[in-house]
């Protein structure tokens, strides 16, 4: 079974890069995006600290109140976290530039037409 590509809005665009042409870098951001900033990831992530603390609040357990190893991995997420979406906001810029870039010609373009027939007008009037 072929698993099933998450398409972009952007995607098919003919300024900005996508698909193949992006980097391994781009590409991780863009999943990234997608992930850590989505309900799914929120509720995930509650349910693993709900199980967390429920499963280490008896006798035996493995990571005892007040969770130290808990905090420890808290931390490195939060630290991470951090990092990983301003990655993933780089990305959104670097899209809107090269969209902001292709409107830029395409205006220019328009221009340039409308001067020429302007010009052609002027000459056949």
């Amino acid at each position: 079974m072929r698993a099933i590509k998450k398409v972009g809005h952007w995607d098919f665009h003919p300024s900005v890069r996508s698909g193949d042409q992006r980097t391994f870098g781009e590409k991780a951001a863009d999943v990234m995006r997608r992930s850590m900033g989505s309900w799914p990831f929120v509720f995930c992530f509650i349910a693993f600290m709900a199980w967390w603390m429920f499963d280490n609040a008896g006798k035996h357990a493995w990571d005892p109140y007040p969770f130290i190893l808990l905090n420890l991995m808290l931390s490195t997420l939060a630290g991470l976290q951090g990092a990983i979406l301003l990655i993933a906001a780089k990305r959104a810029d670097r899209i809107a530039a090269e969209l902001a870039a292709y409107h830029l010609k395409v205006s220019e373009d328009h221009q340039q037409m409308l001067t020429d027939l302007k010009e052609l007008l002027v000459k056949n009037i």
